[in-house]
């Protein structure tokens, strides 16, 4: 009896143990075979670049390729719908930005809930936007800009990337916090409306700062202020909007995300190699040339950060009466 009850106690710690050990052996093997990097934009632009960048190193730590799928459309929504509807085994992923905070309260239907069916795995990069006005445009500095949009109420026109995009938003939310009034004239993607600012067909714009960089140091468009509340190193000389417009802080940053019920243990795993990406020299440099910094942290901290985010410009586009066209 007691030789059976001691091979029942050894047994049954066996069996406690397998999930563990499953745990751990999983962790160990992950990935087996490529992994899909699904990006909601067209090749070329910053998300391509950013998911690249991140993809090639992860292929290098992991042992596995990372390739990446372009799949643009419906404002980011197809192709964060793709990765929500695909296995839940980590091997599909999305490279995803502020648009999937936004679109949370732009969009009145979607069939999913970003917070709830996508589980963050990583940040990846941050930085800021920049206020740009025409040459022409008679202020040189943020007080001068707000005082001559005051004096000239429903007069000075902004051009955006898009109804709903972070740059529309950030304008919206200058708007609301320094008193403003300015409208806002929607194109369709970054390179038309600074076309039309550096035409001067529109004065004013706030632009990501990859696509507008160059013509800031050629003096083709003069920039007033970054959108963050610190200065970008690139652009020294140009001032925080949060030294004029107190609290105004905005970002644009790209992070990795997971349909919900990934394994725990590719989580985390992923994380680690995007943070140890994040500390190579060359990668930083690289981000460094399109305006941002590396954004690591855990998949605890990026969360956190998504939850923050999305009541934010919930908060603005519900204040500011924005709808999706």
């Amino acid at each position: 009896m007691k030789l059976f009850r001691r091979e029942f106690l050894h047994l049954a710690a066996s069996a406690a143990a397998l999930p563990a050990w499953s745990r751990f052996a999983r962790a160990q093997t992950y990935p087996t075979r490529p992994v899909r990097v699904v990006v909601p934009y067209p090749p070329g632009g910053g998300a391509d670049i950013t998911a690249r960048l991140i993809g090639q190193s992860l292929s290098e730590q992991l042992g596995q390729p990372f390739v990446i799928e372009s799949r643009p459309g419906a404002g980011t929504n197809i192709g964060t719908e793709t990765v929500v509807n695909a296995p839940r085994d980590g091997y599909t992923l999305l490279l995803f930005d502020a648009a999937a905070t936004i679109n949370a309260t732009f969009y009145e239907k979607l069939s999913f809930n970003f917070i709830r069916d996508i589980v963050p795995i990583g940040a990846v990069t941050r930085g800021p936007l920049v206020l740009l006005v025409n040459p022409a445009f008679p202020a040189k500095t943020v007080p001068e800009f707000i005082a001559y949009v005051k004096a000239n109420p429903h007069k000075v026109n902004m051009a955006s990337p898009g109804n709903g995009t972070l740059n529309h938003l950030s304008g919206e939310m200058l708007n609301m916090m320094a008193g403003l009034d300015m409208l806002q004239i929607h194109y369709r993607g970054a390179s038309p409306s600074l076309t039309d600012v550096l035409g001067g067909q529109v004065p004013v714009t706030i632009s990501t700062i990859a696509p507008s960089i160059e013509y800031i140091r050629a003096g083709k468009l003069r920039a007033l202020a970054v959108t963050t509340s610190k200065r970008l190193e690139e652009l020294p000389g140009i001032p925080a909007m949060a030294d004029f417009v107190p609290s105004y802080d905005i970002m644009g940053w790209y992070g990795v995300g997971a349909p919900k019920g990934t394994p725990i243990e590719s989580i985390n795993r992923l994380n680690k190699g995007i943070n140890a990406a994040l500390a190579d020299a060359k990668i930083k440099a690289r981000f460094a040339e399109l305006g941002g910094d590396v954004f690591p942290g855990s998949p605890e901290d990026f969360g956190k950060f998504i939850a923050s985010e999305t009541e934010k410009w919930g908060n603005v586009i519900r204040t500011a009466g924005i709808r999706a066209e």
